[in-house]
Order: C-alpha cells, then sequence, then structure tokens
C-alpha cells in the first residue's frame, strides 16, 4: 500500500532527526528557542522534509471557476468569501502538497493552510502586531499537527490553534477568519463568476493523493498521545469551533443541528481527500456549514477527533442527547 511505503519513510526519517534545538539551530539559527510554550521537546517530530521542503506558495493566481478545467466536481476546495470581493476558492488537490497558500483578498493579507495528517484546514489573517507575517511550513510535526513558521521573526507555529509555540510570536493568537471545505461543484454552482487558485508552477502530482486511506487507519501517525473520550475513532471527523466538536457522524444522521447558538448543517457531495489514489475518487464526507443566529459563517475547522481532543484536552464533545 503506497500510503504504508509513505509512513515507513517518514518514520525513518523522523528517527534520524533529533528533537532538541541544539539540533535544530544549524537550521533554523535566527528563532529563539528560549521562548516557548512547549512542555517537552520531545512533542516535536520531523515529519521528513526539512524547512521548506513542503513549498508553501505565495502570491497565487487565479482563474473564473467558469473557466477552470481538470478539477474533480466532488473534488474539496476550501472557500473565502470577503464581502464585496469575488469569493475565492483554494483546491485542496494544491494545499495536499504546498499546505500554505499566503494570499491578499481585497487587501486583506490571509493564510489559507491545510494539514493533511490533521484533516485541519483553517484560513487566518496574517497581520499580527502591526506586521504582515508570511507563512511557510517546517517540516516539524506536534501532535501529528503541522508546524508553521514565520519569515519575519522566525517564530513556529501550531496551525490547528493558530498560536506562536516557538520564538519571539509564542503565545500571540492568529484570527481566523470564515472559510469552510465545500465540493468544487458546490462552489462553482453558487459562485460561477467566482475565482480559483490556478495550479502552481511546480512538479507535483496534483489530484493525487499520497496519504491512501489514512483516514480509515486505527492510528494517526506519528502521535502518541491519549486517544478521543466516548468511544469515538481517533480519524473521525468533528466540527470544531471554538473549544466545541460536534461529531460529523451525529450532523451527517440529523442534517441539521441547532445548538450553543449556531446551526451546523451536512450535505452530500464532497470526496474525502485523504481516501482514494485520486482526490475525486474519496468517499463522500459531506459539507459543512456553521453560521450563527443572524445567518452568518462562523470559523470552525473539521478536524480529525484524535487533533481536537490532542489540543483542546478541556473541550466539550457536543454528543447526541
Amino acid at each position: 500500500m503506497r500510503f504504508i511505503a509513505l509512513i515507513s519513510a517518514l518514520v525513518c526519517a523522523a528517527t534520524i532527526a533529533g528533537a532538541s534545538p541544539d539540533f535544530w539551530r544549524h537550521e533554523w539559527p535566527e528563532t529563539d528557542f528560549s521562548k516557548t510554550t512547549v512542555g517537552s521537546w520531545a512533542e516535536i517530530t520531523s515529519g521528513g522534509p526539512g524547512k521548506d521542503g513542503i513549498p508553501a506558495l505565495r502570491d497565487p493566481q487565479f482563474i473564473r471557476a467558469d473557466r477552470a478545467r481538470g478539477i474533480g466536481d466532488r473534488e474539496p476546495v476550501i472557500t473565502l468569501e470577503l464581502s464585496g470581493q469575488a469569493p475565492r476558492a483554494y483546491p485542496i488537490r494544491y494545499l495536499t502538497w504546498h499546505e500554505i497558500v499566503n494570499d491578499v483578498v481585497g487587501g486583506v493579507p490571509v493564510a489559507v493552510t491545510f494539514c493533511p495528517l490533521c484533516n485541519s484546514g483553517i484560513t487566518f489573517d496574517r497581520r499580527v502586531r502591526g506586521r504582515t507575517l508570511t507563512f511557510g511550513v517546517t517540516g516539524k510535526l506536534r501532535q501529528s499537527d503541522m508546524v508553521m513558521y514565520d519569515a519575519q521573526t522566525h517564530s513556529w507555529w501550531q496551525q490547528a490553534i493558530g498560536t506562536g509555540i516557538v520564538g519571539d510570536m509564542t503565545g500571540v493568537a492568529l484570527k481566523q477568519m470564515p472559510s469552510w471545505m465545500e465540493s468544487w461543484a458546490q462552489f462553482r454552482a453558487r459562485n460561477p463568476d467566482g475565482l480559483v487558485m490556478a495550479e502552481p508552477d511546480w512538479p507535483r502530482a496534483y489530484g493525487r493523493n499520497p496519504y491512501v486511506s489514512y483516514d480509515s487507519a486505527h492510528r494517526p501517525f506519528l502521535f502518541s498521545g491519549q486517544m478521543p473520550p466516548h468511544g469515538i475513532p481517533a480519524l473521525a471527523r468533528v466540527v470544531r469551533v471554538g473549544n466545541r466538536a460536534w461529531p460529523v457522524a451525529r450532523l451527517r444522521d440529523a442534517g441539521r443541528v441547532d445548538e450553543a447558538g449556531l446551526t451546523l448543517t451536512w450535505a452530500a457531495g464532497q470526496a474525502s481527500a485523504l481516501d482514494t489514489a485520486r482526490i475525486d475518487r474519496g468517499r463522500d464526507v459531506g459539507t459543512i456549514r456553521v453560521r450563527d443566529a443572524r445567518g452568518r459563517d462562523m470559523p470552525h475547522d473539521v478536524m480529525f477527533a484524535f487533533a481536537f481532543h490532542a489540543f483542546f484536552p478541556d473541550g466539550i464533545w457536543m454528543l447526541p442527547r
């Protein structure tokens, strides 16, 4: 199985790489490792590639949705809709290989991020303390989640929570913006005049999933933490809003849930990006929308249950009553 081969190669690389600032300083001479919220450096492991080995994107190009070709109808995209701006779709077929897109939408600098190992797709405002940061991929993992860095201060950031964990930006939180994953067909039907990110000029197998069968595995990769409570499988998807998590299976069965001042809906039509070798052939995991009482889209994330429990150990599980 291709996924097993990938895991074996990455585990080997992770074993060779040490878990200590003394080992990392040659690659990160400008990072201040004396400032950190990481309890033990053993929490941070190599995911295989080194710094920028997974190349984050800057200044992406876009084309009109009705002119785009080659993206499967069921393929997931991250949708960003800012007031007064044409809606934008960032296909997971590209984010799987780049993980971060640094973009500017209507004058707002944003980072669209996707961590395949946690299924976490979050959009952040890149403005912090009067500066605009540019994000890249460290090649490190913590709790199996991508560790990002910024090119301005060389601080490290935890993608799943958008918080600085090493360096001058330690403890600083990025502002999460409302965005969501949906199928390319769903985006295109609603936004025929919208924009979609054009294929990057990199030699990558766009549209292919290098993590075949990952979301049906029993355990996550390079994760030694506690499994989720309530008998929820580690790689089951949950919808995180703040410190609350709704199992996607519950939303799929109900179609709509109104709780905690929110309305969460599930609709069929979106393929898993972490199932079959071709993303557009993945099983249907559905599209989630989260809105408040006024119908406004709310910041949220559809992540794996183990990652929610790891980063929100005291989080609230929104289970059926």
